[in-house]
């Protein structure tokens, strides 16, 4: 498109005439965006074109030269303060100093409006020698376009150059990852930061321009929905930059923000940084789709799998691995099982999340388009196996980035929480936070996942992480706004009534430890005794305690130190004692919260059924088993094992639920005392379990496998092991390490060891043998796995049946711990 009246004018070969009608363009208010832009590339192509024409002198242009624009010119994507790239083009056979002196007739009007200029004069084959030699010359000569002179000789190039890309590809799109992944690293992400750079940033101009040379390699393509809207948000963005600044640069400086937006018709500069964020991060997700395909594709290409069966003297890995029930890893993503059917299924969003996230895997962009389009909502209150889903992804640490991502790139994320519209892409003005709310709220949640052992609750310090900061969407104090929104969607997720308040509470209260340990006197008792009366409980206090320092660490480096954390330390260990009745007033608060440690209180009395069974066992000299649904279908069943006790019953029984692939969700340990005449006891153990994936299993073939395994002629760990060399290795999480403590005066009957650990096939089974081995008799164990975090309570003897002393329970500890830990 051409300038209209301005356009006889700026042919003119001077520089006046293209000036003015620059100016006069610019100025337009009538004309914006692409068709400005478009416009202001015409108008400099005509002006170029005359400058070639007349540059030739009386003897004319020389044959076989051009005029060729490159780079974002190339592209027709002048700003107005785009420098001009551009190449003149010569094949050689006009005498050296006639192309010379044109080149110097087409530089100096240029320079002498002073417009940036990156300028070459080469022949086709020195301009694709150079493009050999340099990537970033190679990305600008994709972008060839003719102004003037012989067109042919443009062709000619552009097709070269377009071949050598698509033959070159294997070598240079590695070298073009590496080139983006090297300017993010210097950059930042466009999406998050308060002083972007529209080019260089993560997700900015310079990876739109990598995009369109991956598509060019024919090798890959990006996913195209929202990239051309986002390429022009950038660019209308620059443009007002270059305006508002008159100068040539692409950072988005605070101090130009406002004046940016008002160019723009914007409201306000955080209405100006949600744009660009919103549009960089529909770039950022099409890179990384666009890169895991590019993978994909030359690993295919560089080793065919049966070659690589061959040459490797094995068998192939399997080209589809199960990672849960409809979700399988194929091509190191995770993707849905043939048999899935998110329409039946309203929890696979979440449990194929959960699964990629805990695997280390991306979620495929197909997959996660199929769910978007099929998958029916969440009932309210959601199902129990979808809470768990939520905090499994939650907890999974650093993967839980990208598979958030790309849920919220197929608007997911504001299905399962309708507040998280109002804190996307939402700017933080403040020098300390390095996110945007979205992000932060996501950062909290992967900072809380390496706390999950100092907690009894884990699954509730996720979820607080996650809603901590959600009512900065809403006006007035967010920390208020906060505690009605973690209501209601604590209910949404099911969670009960104790829980919820607890949620309301740490969300309510999520600055108070910090603001307290840095700004009042902690010798003060009034102090302490309002930062108790807040929190209300011990279990909350731990919550809290842990979300304070996954919240500083999420917000930046000068949000938390060791002396901040100190002073934090400090202020909860006063907290605690005043709480516990050891304080400086002796009371405990009142108006506590319900606890949030793992129970430790006794079992209750044996049910009918119970009973019969374990008669049935101490009768039949064997194990009696028992299955019946669970009020939940989607968490399995309820298991009731009776086995007259013995040693071993423990790892044995876990050891086949784990061979069998059933995941525990909960399970309790107890001594049945039998009816009056029989001496001895059996131990009943009442799980409930779900299949990984697949079908539950008969109870004729846990029954056998259990006989075999108390009998000692099934070798559990040698078939958990072959098992596990079956499928091919994960990256997986990078969990915090297991935590093996003994509770202080939790019981005068036994000793409690308490385990937090991060829940995986076969971990009960080792807990277990870990305990018989160290020589003590477990006398009831209680059970829980809150996501992917299992937390575990052990009562435990001596072969006595007195507690442990002190630190033979220590010793026990800490074996358990080793083993865990594979030391």
């Amino acid at each position: 498109m051409r300038g209209m009246d301005v356009t006889t004018e700026a042919e003119e070969p001077g520089p006046g005439g293209y000036a003015a009608a620059r100016l006069r363009l610019l100025h337009e208010e009538s004309r914006s965006g692409p068709p400005r832009r478009s416009a202001l590339s015409g108008l400099t192509d005509d002006w170029l074109a005359g400058l070639f024409r007349a540059g030739g002198g009386r003897d004319g242009v020389p044959r076989g030269t051009a005029l060729v624009a490159v780079g974002g010119y190339g592209r027709g994507e002048l700003s107005p303060r785009s420098d001009l790239d551009l190449l003149l083009l010569h094949d050689g056979s006009a005498d050296a100093g006639r192309v010379a002196a044109l080149a110097d007739r087409l530089w100096y009007p240029v320079w002498d409006l002073g417009i940036a200029l990156d300028h070459s004069v080469r022949t086709p084959s020195e301009a694709r020698g150079t493009a050999a030699d340099d990537l970033k010359a190679h990305l600008g000569l994709l972008d060839a376009r003719h102004i003037a002179g012989d067109a042919v000789l443009t062709t000619g190039l552009r097709a070269a150059v377009f071949a050598d890309w698509r033959n070159q590809a294997p070598k240079r799109l590695p070298e073009l990852r590496e080139l983006c992944e090297e300017r993010a690293e210097r950059h930042g992400e466009l999406g998050h930061l308060l002083e972007p750079d529209l080019k260089e940033a993560r997700g900015g101009l310079r990876d739109l321009t990598a995009l369109r040379a991956v598509a060019a390699s024919w090798l890959a393509d990006a996913p195209r929905e929202g990239l051309a809207d986002a390429r022009r948000r950038l660019l209308d963005v620059r443009d007002a930059l270059h305006l508002a600044t008159g100068r040539a640069t692409d950072r988005l400086a605070l101090q130009e923000q406002d004046q940016v937006a008002a160019g723009l018709g914007l409201l306000d500069a955080d209405a100006l940084l949600r744009q660009v964020y919103e549009a960089a991060r529909v770039v950022s997700y099409a890179g990384d789709v666009t890169w895991r395909e590019v993978g994909r594709v030359l690993r295919a290409r560089a080793v065919r799998p049966r070659l690589r069966a061959v040459l490797g003297g094995g068998r192939a890995a399997a080209e589809r691995s199960p990672l849960a029930e409809g979700v399988v890893e194929q091509d190191r993503e995770a993707v849905l099982a043939r048999a899935a059917r998110p329409e039946r299924d309203p929890v696979l969003p979440l449990r194929a999340a959960a699964a990629a996230a805990q695997a280390g895997l991306p979620l495929s962009r197909h997959a996660v388009r199929r769910l978007a389009a099929t998958a029916r909502p969440l009932p309210a209150p959601w199902p129990a196996e979808a809470r768990e889903q939520l905090v499994t992804l939650l907890g999974a640490g650093r993967p839980t980035v990208q598979v958030w991502e790309a849920l919220e790139a197929e608007g997911f994320i504001t299905r399962l929480l309708p507040d998280w519209e109002r804190v996307r892409c939402r700017p933080q003005r403040n020098a300390v936070h390095t996110w945007t709310v979205d992000r932060h709220l996501v950062e909290t949640a992967v900072r809380a996942a390496g706390l999950t052992r100092r907690v009894g609750r884990p699954d509730l310090l996720l979820v607080a992480a996650l809603l901590h900061d959600i009512g900065k969407g809403w006006p007035g104090d967010h920390c208020v706004a906060g505690e009605t929104i973690a209501k209601d969607a604590a209910a949404r997720f099911g969670f009960d009534g104790a829980d919820t308040a607890v949620l309301a509470r740490l969300v309510r209260h999520h600055l108070l430890l910090v603001e307290t340990a840095t700004r009042r006197d902690l010798d003060d008792p009034a102090t302490v005794r309002g930062v108790a009366d807040a929190v209300g409980t011990a279990g909350t206090l731990e919550l809290l305690h842990a979300l304070t320092e996954a919240d500083a660490l999420a917000t930046g480096p000068a949000a938390w130190s060791a002396w901040r954390g100190a002073l934090v330390a400090d202020l909860v260990k006063r907290v605690d004692a005043v709480l516990s009745g050891d304080g400086p007033d002796g009371t405990p608060a009142d108006g506590a919260a319900p606890s949030t440690a793992p129970s430790t209180a006794p079992s209750a009395e044996p049910s009918a059924e119970q009973e019969r069974l374990a008669v049935e066992a101490h009768r039949t000299g064997g194990p009696v088993l028992a299955l019946r649904p669970a009020d939940d279908e989607a968490l399995g069943v309820e298991l009731v094992v009776a086995v007259p006790e013995r040693p071993g019953v423990l790892p044995a029984v876990a050891g086949v639920l784990a061979l069998h692939r059933l995941a525990v969700r909960t399970a309790e340990l107890r001594e049945v005392a039998l009816p009056s005449g029989i001496d001895t006891s059996v131990l009943l153990l009442s799980w409930r379990v779900a299949a990984e994936y697949g079908s539950l299993p008969q109870a004729s073939r846990l029954r056998a496998d259990l006989v075999r395994a108390l009998e000692g002629s099934l070798d559990i760990e040698s078939r958990l092991a072959e098992r596990d060399a079956a499928y091919p290795r994960r990256r997986g999480t990078v969990a915090p390490p297991p935590r093996v403590t003994v509770a202080p005066a939790a019981s005068r009957l036994a000793t409690v060891i308490e385990v937090r650990a991060q829940d995986a096939p076969g971990l009960l089974h080792r807990i277990g043998r870990a305990l018989e081995d160290a020589g003590v008799r477990v006398r009831s164990a209680h059970v829980s796995t809150l996501g992917a975090n299992a937390v575990d309570a052990f009562y435990v003897t001596g072969l006595d049946g007195l507690p442990l002393a002190g630190e033979g329970a220590a010793g026990v500890a800490r074996g358990v711990e080793g083993v865990l830990r594979g030391t």
